[in-house]
C-alpha cells in the first residue's frame, strides 16, 4: 500500500466517519437521555436521502432540497413523538422496541408507496462536481471533502450546544439523572421532543448529504442502523463525545477492514467493539 493510496483511504475513512457521526449522536442523546431504543433511526436516514432525491427533482437546485428536507425532517421528528413515543416513557423497554419496530415497517413500506422500490441518485452540485490532484494519475472528490467539512461544522455545533447553552446544560443533566431535571421545574417532555426532532434531523441531514456519492434504495438505513449502535456502544451511551470518536474510528476500521483483511471485513466492527468493551465496558467516554 503506497502512501497516496493510504492517503485517500483515511480521507474516505475520515469522511465516512463523520457522516455516521451525525446519524449516531441522535442515535446516542434519543437512547441515553430518553431511554428509546429507537430501531427507526436508520429509517430515518433512508428518508433523508429520499427527501433529496424528490425535492432535488421538484426543485433543480440540491442546495434548495437541503434547505426544505432538514425542517421537514425535523416536523417528521415532532410529529412521531408526540403522536407515538410520548405515551411509552413510563413503559416497559419492550413497548417502545416494538413500536419503533413497527415505525420501520410503515417508514418502509410509505418509502415504497411514494418513491418506488428503483434505485435512484442525486448529481453533484456542479459547483462542488470536481476533483483534487493529489498525484498524476489520483484525484479526490471535492464533494467528499465539502461533506467532512459540514460533518465536522455540525460537530462543532452539537458541541457548543452542549458545552456552553443552557439547553446543553439540561441535556448533560438529564443524561445524569432524569428526576433531578424534573424537580427543578423543567418540562423534561418538551426536552423529550426536542432531542428526538433533532436526532431525527441529524439522521436525515446524514442521508441528505451522502446522496450524491451514493445509490439511494429501499431499506438503505438497516445496515447504517447497526453500524451506528456499534458506535454508540463504543462511544459510551448518551455521551456525544464518545460517539465522536468512536465514529472516527468504526469509519477507518470499516474503510481499511475490507483491504487489509478482506477474510473478516463484514465482522471487523464487531471485533473491535468487543475489545475496546473489554478494556472499557462502559465505552470510550467512561
Amino acid at each position: 500500500m503506497d502512501s497516496t493510496f493510504f492517503a485517500i483511504q483515511v480521507l474516505n475513512g475520515l469522511q465516512y466517519g463523520l457522516l455516521l457521526f451525525l446519524i449516531a449522536s441522535g442515535l446516542t442523546l434519543i437512547f441515553g437521555i430518553m431511554g428509546i431504543i429507537n430501531l427507526a433511526h436508520g429509517a430515518m436516514y433512508m428518508i433523508g436521502s429520499y427527501l433529496a432525491y424528490d425535492l432535488t427533482q421538484r426543485t433543480g437546485s440540491f442546495w434548495l432540497a437541503l434547505a426544505l428536507g432538514v425542517p421537514i425532517a425535523l416536523l417528521v421528528g415532532l410529529v412521531i413523538e408526540r403522536l407515538f413515543l410520548d405515551t411509552l416513557y413510563q413503559r416497559d423497554h419492550l413497548y417502545q422496541v416494538l413500536l419503533t419496530f413497527g415505525l420501520i415497517l410503515v417508514l418502509n413500506e410509505a418509502q415504497r408507496i411514494i418513491w418506488g422500490s428503483d434505485v435512484h441518485s442525486v448529481p453533484i452540485p456542479p459547483i462542488l462536481d470536481g476533483s483534487i490532484q493529489l498525484t498524476d494519475n489520483l484525484q479526490y472528490p471535492v464533494y467528499r471533502l465539502f461533506v467532512g467539512g459540514v460533518c465536522l461544522v455540525v460537530a462543532g455545533l452539537i458541541y457548543w450546544v452542549m458545552r456552553y447553552t443552557r439547553l446543553g446544560i439540561v441535556i448533560r443533566a438529564g443524561a445524569v439523572n432524569r428526576d433531578m431535571v424534573e424537580g427543578v421545574g423543567i418540562n423534561i417532555r418538551t426536552l423529550f421532543t426536542v432531542i428526538f426532532s433533532a436526532g431525527v434531523g441529524l439522521a436525515a441531514l446524514a442521508g441528505m448529504l451522502s446522496s450524491p456519492i451514493s445509490s439511494i434504495y429501499p431499506g438503505m438505513g438497516d445496515g447504517v442502523l447497526i453500524t451506528c449502535f456499534v458506535i454508540v456502544v463504543i462511544g459510551g451511551i448518551g455521551s456525544v463525545k464518545g460517539a465522536f470518536w468512536s465514529a472516527l474510528l468504526i469509519g477507518q476500521v470499516a474503510t481499511f477492514g475490507p483491504v487489509l483483511v478482506p477474510a473478516l471485513a463484514s465482522v471487523i466492527i464487531y471485533l473491535v467493539m468487543a475489545a475496546v468493551l473489554l478494556v472499557k465496558p462502559r465505552g470510550l467516554a467512561a
